[in-house]
């Protein structure tokens, strides 16, 4: 009988294990989430490009001759008008000399040839001489006049030359090494002394492609952006070795004309350079108004889902579960993320913990306030009021 009656207990086991009690639903997944911080930004164009000095000179004599002196010291500031080179001005001093007793005599002629015409004219009135040999008087004082007028102008010559014996700086500006020594005989017109680069305002040269160049044209035609061609559009200008805009300029020429090899057009800024820090080849790169002032959200960079095709943030349904919202994105300003379009203004953008979520997962969000990650370091942006309804919801 204890055998029998086990049995049916021994068969009940299988089917007791077969039906457990169903598991309890998994925890929501803890995520952070925030109202997007509200910006009126303007976009910015990214170029590479060069400094160049405003005026760049090389300096070559006028005047054939040997270089007598050196008056200046190489690589620093010279003035205009200083004294560089002097060239031998011996044998240009003796030419103005004897240019300058040619115009003596030819003037001591004038006087002779006025004093001759003064006498014919009283013969000729007394009939003592010929009309003839008057006028040829007269002919003589217009010939020493005209011989007086060319010796003077070639003493004027001589003397320029002897002027050009003393080589001054063209501009103010930043002076290079000398390229010749003392005794160097140099030719006029073809021998390269040194060269002087001007050294404040330095421009930044860079090239555009025709793709922007375009869009700047439409941004004129619509009035959103004035053309750099006549405006003084702001350029923002970072060296190799900074991290931020630290250079700031305006730009002061765009071409007449694309390049039909590289497809680009040239364009410059002047940017002051007081302290002389930036010279010519210097490196930098450049941001460039891009745009009007338009109205974006901000969020971080993290809260930015891609994949292939797009782009998409995840925010918080009013039935607490999450949603994907496509976005289309822009440029860093003060550390976050620009969003242009795809997000309402009051709308929670969950930040942290992304990788658990997929559309309609109920979440445990806890809503921060969204600060500034960066300074505003760009001239255009600042803050605007958010929402009453937004403050509400991040408090």
């Amino acid at each position: 009988m204890r055998r029998i009656i086990a049995l049916p207990l021994l068969a009940l086991l299988p089917l007791a294990a077969c039906s457990p009690s169903a598991p309890p639903p998994p925890p929501k997944p803890h995520v952070s989430a925030a109202v997007p911080l509200q910006r009126q930004v303007v976009d910015w164009d990214d170029y590479v490009g060069r400094f160049e000095a405003v005026q760049d000179v090389e300096i070559r004599p006028r005047v054939s001759g040997t270089v007598d002196s050196v008056n200046f010291r190489e690589g620093v500031e010279v003035a205009k008008g200083q004294v560089l080179f002097t060239i031998d001005p011996r044998p240009y001093r003796a030419a103005t000399a004897q240019a300058r007793a040619e115009l003596a005599r030819a003037e001591t002629l004038v006087t002779n040839a006025r004093t001759e015409l003064a006498r014919a004219q009283k013969l000729v009135d007394a009939q003592a001489i010929s009309r003839e040999e008057f006028e040829t008087k007269q002919a003589n004082l217009r010939s020493a006049i005209a011989a007086a007028g060319a010796a003077r102008a070639s003493l004027d010559a001589k003397a320029l030359d002897l002027s050009f014996t003393t080589i001054r700086a063209p501009i103010t500006g930043r002076i290079s090494d000398k390229r010749v020594s003392i005794g160097t005989y140099v030719s006029a017109g073809q021998t390269v002394l040194t060269r002087v680069v001007s050294v404040n305002p330095i421009r930044f040269a860079f090239e555009g492609a025709e793709t922007f160049y375009l869009k700047y044209v439409r941004q004129a035609q619509t009035g959103e952006r004035e053309s750099s061609r006549y405006a003084p559009n702001p350029v923002d200008i970072k060296l190799a070795d900074e991290q931020s805009y630290r250079w700031h300029g305006l730009m002061k020429f765009v071409d007449n004309a694309i390049d039909r090899n590289s497809g680009t057009i040239r364009a410059f800024a002047e940017v002051d350079n007081r302290n002389g820090f930036l010279v010519p080849g210097m490196f930098g790169r450049a941001r460039l108004l891009g745009s009007g002032a338009y109205s974006a959200l901000l969020v971080p960079d993290e809260a930015i889902v891609t994949d292939q095709t797009r782009r998409f943030v995840y925010v918080i349904g009013q039935d607490g579960k999450s949603l994907q919202r496509p976005v289309e994105t822009g440029p860093l300003v003060e550390g976050l993320r620009v969003v242009r379009s795809g997000l309402a203004p009051t709308e929670k953008v969950i930040i942290d913990g992304l990788a658990r979520l997929q559309p309609g997962t109920a979440v445990d969000a806890k809503v921060i306030v969204l600060k500034p990650r960066a300074a505003a370091d760009s001239p255009a942006s600042s803050a605007i009021n958010a929402p009453a309804a937004a403050e509400a919801t991040a408090q």
